[in-house]
């Protein structure tokens, strides 16, 4: 599966908790993530991440491109509530794109957690029978 892992700056701590708990469940998969998000979770796990531009810099549209195509089969985006985004309008989009491609999304550090233990599980093994258009063929 590809995955998708994206951090604003008050939440990338908490991304590198995350892929070091997980990092078993992650080295099984495509990984990919913003510029500085990919760089500090490489150092810090030794995980191989594909990395994008930073998130203002369009990096959040080319992961956004990725699922436009079904290039990608799961979101771990730790966004920051409480801050102002100069790129918020991106970081709508994307969650935008992840309902219509029915792209599983996780915004939060539980949620986070459930989604990587179900993709160990092969709750998301539904992903693979998607096709270029979308939509699902049993």
């Amino acid at each position: 599966m590809k995955v998708a892992l994206i951090a604003h700056d008050r939440k990338k701590d908490l991304m590198i908790q995350l892929c070091t708990a997980y990092k078993a469940i992650l080295e099984e998969h495509e990984l990919f993530a913003t510029g500085t998000t990919g760089t500090r979770i490489m150092e810090a796990t030794g995980l191989n991440v594909h990395r994008f531009k930073s998130g203002p810099l369009g990096g959040d549209q080319q992961i956004g491109a990725m699922i436009s195509q079904n290039e990608m089969d799961v979101v771990i985006f730790l966004r920051d509530p409480l801050a102002a985004m100069p790129h918020e309008p991106d970081v709508t989009a994307l969650i935008r794109l992840s309902d219509v491609y029915e792209i599983p999304l996780a915004t939060n550090i539980g949620t986070a957690e459930v989604l990587l233990r179900g993709l160990d599980a092969g709750f998301v093994d539904w992903r693979e029978f998607y096709n270029a258009e979308g939509t699902i063929q049993f």
